[in-house]
């Protein structure tokens, strides 16, 4: 395999040959550098590398060259190597113009000339974003390979865990792709045995789930120890918030997480009023880099579920899916939340087959040239339809109110108002689903009346439930399901003895001493990113102070 090529593009000779060597420099080992003249040459060596299937994982390029600017070929650049990331060099008076670019080239970054020092102006940057390139690049034939069927509610949750955490894969679609045929004669496999997994080393694990796959793909699913001074669970913005300041601030801490890091947040396609991003981070990376960067503080994750909380004097017990219980002074509860179903006719039987709750990014590339239908009009919903729109001839958003200004950010809005191949249905909400495999038809009720739609695939981001089932009943929580905590535990009365202690409780303390909470789960939260991770952060503090006092 060829090693990825980034391209520099300058008619600068003596500018050209400095990036060329910086790049070199630092990156050499890895990837190779080429250079290209003017935006033209650049765009024919871009040509050729796509005729030989060579990887492209950088463009680099100035914005003021005569015939063809910056800009102007970045965003050519980007139908050729969609993937690759785009940076344009720019001077203090070409600012304002590659702002601009963040939107119309959809370029991931503009660096100021010059850029010395480059271990502090350039490197940095080019290696942030290299790490997210590399962290969504697929080479050809490696990795695992998954044989499913598209309809199939197995595969879809196997193919989601596989691309939260990561992990490459190639999956054949036994319904069309052409390979899938052999390997299904090859291996003598049966459509009762999908989705199957075949390794790298030729293994293969038939009726595969996400269970039975973590521990064979490099997941932890056991706790290293039998004790820990903080307990973490769930790895959404609020859990993985409380893991990297509780292991920066020498907090033994294990965080459980069933499916992947990032949480709800996780699954969605572009969040790009996080603050840091200004070219928006998909959820996956930005769970990719929060997972990270608490593990090398030295927290701990496993892939389990919890399953229990026993409570036993000062400490705390989680037990796990698999039976065994972890012990803890101090638990933190951050499962975030999960997208409410739908209670239509027929939505039940054909979840995963063609009904979807998140998902935008796993099942997108499926949906090439067919019509999609999302239901929702919160920011996620409208996150998703931008991403479907790259691939579906058609997304249609549906919501049940009059548009999407008392629900969804400007930003989004106005970019699904420019997006030719998004149309809103106000007042609309669907009340059946139809089909016997998979989904077939949908039937839509409006002030016009009730019709009947031909539709193969709807995502669904209609709110938030939470899942506290599991927790005792010590824990106090609304009609709802959310986590009461702190001043709410008050609640002016309504609930006496609430809270028995002494002193008044931790502003993100459960009804239960050394219970925590923080984020989505939490009763009267602001469902953001960026609260979550503040929630997050904000409860080691108190995990301290509760601590203390042992």
């Amino acid at each position: 395999m060829a090693r990825p090529i980034l391209l520099a593009v300058d008619d600068d000779v003596s500018v050209l040959e400095a990036v060329v060597q910086d790049l070199r420099r630092q990156y050499g080992a890895e990837y190779r550098v080429l250079r290209a003249a003017s935006g033209q040459a650049a765009l024919d060596t871009l040509q050729q590398l796509r005729t030989r299937q060579d990887p492209v994982a950088l463009l680099l390029s100035d914005q003021r060259m005569p015939g063809m600017t910056g800009v102007e070929f970045l965003e050519q650049a980007s139908s050729l190597f969609p993937e690759a990331r785009r940076v344009l060099l720019t001077a203090y008076a070409d600012t304002e113009a590659a702002i601009r670019a963040i939107n119309t080239a959809r370029i991931h970054y503009y660096l100021n000339k010059p850029w010395d020092p480059p271990e502090e102006r350039l490197y940095p940057v080019l290696t942030d974003l290299l790490d997210d390139w590399k962290a969504g690049y697929r080479p050809a034939f490696e990795g695992l390979r998954v044989l499913g069927s598209r309809w199939s509610l197995h595969d879809h949750k196997l193919r989601n865990f596989l691309s939260r955490n990561h992990i490459p894969y190639r999956w054949l679609d036994v319904a069309s792709h052409p390979d899938a045929a052999r390997l299904m004669d090859e291996r003598q496999l049966q459509p009762s045995q999908l989705p199957a997994v075949i390794f790298p080393d030729g293994a293969l694990l038939t009726s595969a789930d996400p269970d039975s796959l973590a521990a064979r793909v490099g997941l932890r699913t056991q706790a290293a120890a039998d004790f820990y001074d903080m307990v973490v669970v769930g790895a959404g913005p609020a859990g993985l918030g409380a893991a990297v300041y509780g292991s920066s601030e020498g907090l033994k801490t294990l965080v459980i997480e069933p499916e992947a890091p990032g949480g709800q947040a996780g699954s969605t396609s572009r969040i790009e009023n996080y603050l840091g991003f200004p070219t928006g981070i998909t959820g996956a990376d930005l769970g990719r880099r929060a997972h990270m960067q608490a593990s090398r503080f030295g927290a701990e994750f496993v892939t389990q579920r919890a399953s229990g909380l026993r409570l036993d004097g000062q400490y705390r017990f989680v037990k796990l899916a698999d039976g065994r219980e972890i012990a803890t002074h101090v638990v933190l509860l951050a499962l975030g939340v999960q997208y409410r179903r739908l209670q239509i006719p027929g939505a039940d039987r054909l979840a995963g087959r063609g009904i979807y709750y998140g998902a935008a990014l796993v099942e997108a590339a499926s949906c090439k040239d067919e019509e999609v239908f999302v239901v929702g009009g919160a920011n996620s919903a409208g996150q998703a339809a931008l991403h479907f729109a790259k691939y579906a001839c058609k997304v249609t958003m549906l919501v049940r109110g009059p548009g999407l200004s008392a629900t969804m950010s400007k930003y989004l809005i106005d970019e699904i108002e420019r997006t030719s191949n998004i149309v809103l249905e106000a007042h609309t909400e669907v009340v059946e689903a139809e089909g016997t495999e998979r989904l077939e038809a949908i039937r839509l009720r409006s002030p016009e009346g009730e019709r009947r739609v031909p539709a193969s695939s709807l995502f669904v981001f209609i709110g938030a439930a939470p899942r506290t089932g599991w927790l005792p009943p010590e824990i106090l929580r609304d009609e709802k399901g959310f986590v009461l905590a702190g001043p709410d535990l008050r609640c002016d009365g309504k609930l006496p003895g609430a809270w028995k202690e002494p002193r008044e409780p931790f502003l993100l303390e459960t009804s239960v001493p050394g219970v925590f909470v923080a984020g989505d789960l939490r009763y009267g939260s602001v469902k953001r990113v960026a609260s979550a991770v503040g929630e997050g952060s904000i409860a080691v503090q108190f995990v301290h102070q509760y601590l203390a006092g042992f």
